[in-house]
């Protein structure tokens, strides 16, 4: 469902490594408060795409445009200096310290002292974080220090999240939870989910963006993407 404005916008964006357009021409568009999972077959662009979303990767062609500022070529940190949150596929946490003083750390970069403590506090009890709030994040599992990942990201209070495979790795009961955390923070920002788990993505969203040689090849419902000769064709296949 459509609401309100659109946030994120691509328009022609290509990504070339040499010879091989890898993100090819892609428009795209994320509309305020949606959630969206982006799919696809190993080197169908995704994650190109995704890093050419957060600063990661310069696009060869085209621009991205986030709420009328066009930051194709900006840094990682001018982007999510923006209000955007950005969670990368591997873990991006300081293993010698607790779970607190993660998330303090990460709000404290765009808020002053008072008001990160306050919002420490209040993510640690959103994310159901406080059993292991004092605990260094080294002697957490992988499903916990991806949660502690998710509160630094949250803490900023970012308007617009972006995750790359943020159940990658996680037990059912991990999984679960993580798909229940994505609903809530998608109650107060737009998101756009990478993934590869076909039901976590069935519970998490409502439209989903299929990836193919570098090019969109289709969008909807994830039970009408499952339902498409093409998507089986290329991609889900038995797993649909």
């Amino acid at each position: 469902m459509r609401r309100g404005e659109v946030v994120l916008e691509t328009r022609s964006l290509s990504m070339h490594f040499g010879g091989v357009r890898a993100v090819d021409r892609v428009d795209f568009q994320l509309w305020e408060n949606e959630l969206r999972c982006l799919i696809g077959p190993n080197g169908a662009g995704k994650s190109t795409f995704f890093k050419c979303l957060t600063g990661q990767l310069v696009p060869t062609i085209g621009d991205v445009v986030i709420r009328d500022i066009h930051v194709a070529g900006r840094e990682p940190h001018e982007v999510a200096g923006l209000g955007v949150g950005i969670k990368t596929q591997v873990p991006n946490v300081f293993d010698g310290l607790t779970t607190r003083e993660n998330i303090w750390l990460s709000c404290r970069r765009w808020h002053g002292a008072r008001r990160t403590d306050a919002l420490t506090s209040e993510t640690i009890e959103r994310l159901q974080l406080g059993e292991f709030r004092s605990r260094q994040v080294g002697s957490l599992s992988h499903g916990q220090r991806q949660w502690v990942e998710l509160g630094m990201v949250v803490a900023a209070q970012p308007w617009l999240v972006l995750l790359d495979e943020p159940a990658a790795g996680m037990t059912h009961e991990e999984t679960d939870r993580t798909a229940e955390l994505i609903r809530e923070i998608n109650e107060d920002a737009a998101m756009i989910v990478v993934e590869h788990d076909m039901n976590f993505i069935r519970r998490i969203s409502k439209k989903v963006t299929l990836f193919h040689e570098g090019r969109i090849l289709m969008e909807g419902t994830m039970d009408a993407i499952s339902k498409d000769r093409r998507a089986r064709d290329v991609y889900l296949g038995h797993r649909a």
